[in-house]
């Protein structure tokens, strides 16, 4: 597992997530409970990035998985991206200055991979900012509400970026205090391929053929919840959910790995129960997880199992061996 370490982080998570409910900012605070109203736990909010990291990384066409890989302009579009992606799951209505109208008020939306590092143009001076923070390799996001008020700002240490034609200013971690927390330091979703171990991504990536590397990726990662797009980014091609599929085609992952022991369950009732009767994990929407089984032991007697095929079979540990093919799985 890849480490990462990030100066800008709160030590105490938890301490972090506190958000104070005393606002003195009314436009401030009917932005945030309206924002509130919409997704209370900010799993919407959360998707809108998971996504949106994804989509600028676009592994179907490029293969990568990190966002140290993209181009500098990529980067510089991401804030574009957020902003249209979170109008559109959330149907703001646009600002007469600004991004959005919310709640009768102006929002310019600013996002950053750099806790506190927002962009702000002079004309958003004296209005209301939605900063968002998402960092995948330390799997977290942010976001909460600032109003810009350039007095304020630059009491706390605002900083003029260096050669920046549009004179765009750029916050530091002094003025992370100002902010309004809608949610902080929240869980997202992992991007499996960048926080497995280098030796395993290696062996992923090593064949040429689309199909071979999902089917690696099938026989490595065993017993952990890895979402379509990671499919998508190592099949690198239109119908990538064809490089899973049962079907006649013996070089398919289920087929092909079937032989060796393996079962692929996806996210259908049938495969999640088998998955749960297995001891977990359990895929929820647009996942796999691979389980390597082997036929139930006396020896297995107090490990979870599932009855396929007329047997009982039970997960495989990594030093066991699997002695037959793995059975059918239920239909959807």
């Amino acid at each position: 597992m890849s480490t990462y370490h990030d100066d800008t982080l709160p030590i105490d998570i938890a301490a972090a997530s506190v958000i104070a409910t005393r606002i003195e900012d009314e436009e401030i605070r009917r932005v945030r409970e309206h924002l509130l109203a919409l997704d209370p736990a900010g799993t919407k909010f959360a998707e809108v990035l998971r996504n949106t990291i994804d989509q600028i990384l676009d592994g179907e066409n490029t293969g990568r998985y990190d966002w140290r890989q993209l181009h500098k302009t990529e980067k510089t579009h991401a804030g574009t991206l957020v902003e249209i992606n979170l109008q559109r799951k959330f149907d703001f209505n646009g600002g007469q200055d600004m991004d959005y109208e919310i709640a009768g008020a102006d929002v310019d939306c600013k996002f950053s991979q750099d806790l506190g590092g927002w962009m702000i143009p002079p004309e958003a001076m004296g209005e209301i900012c939605l900063v968002v923070w998402a960092n995948d390799q330390a799997s977290r996001w942010s976001a909460g509400l600032l109003r810009a008020d350039r007095e304020k700002l630059t009491r706390n240490g605002l900083v003029t970026r260096k050669g920046n034609r549009d004179h765009k200013y750029r916050l530091n971690k002094s003025n992370l205090h100002l902010v309004t927390w809608l949610w902080k330091m929240q869980p997202l979703k992992e991007n499996l391929l960048l926080h497995l171990d280098d030796q395993t991504r290696q062996a992923l990536y090593s064949p040429k053929s689309g199909q071979k590397r999902v089917n690696e990726l099938f026989r490595r990662v065993q017993r952990k919840r890895i979402d379509r797009n990671v499919v998508r980014t190592l099949a690198q091609q239109h119908d990538y959910m064809a490089r899973v599929r049962d079907d006649r085609n013996r070089t398919r992952a289920r087929p092909a790995l079937r032989q060796e022991g393996y079962i692929i369950v996806g996210d259908s009732r049938n495969h999640q129960a088998v998955a749960q009767a297995l001891g977990g994990p359990v895929p929820e929407r647009g996942e796999f997880v691979s389980f390597r089984v082997g036929k139930a032991q006396p020896q297995h007697e107090d490990r979870p199992s599932v009855e396929l095929d007329g047997c009982r079979w039970v997960a495989l540990h990594s030093n066991e061996k699997a002695d037959h093919p793995a059975p059918m799985l239920p239909s959807r």
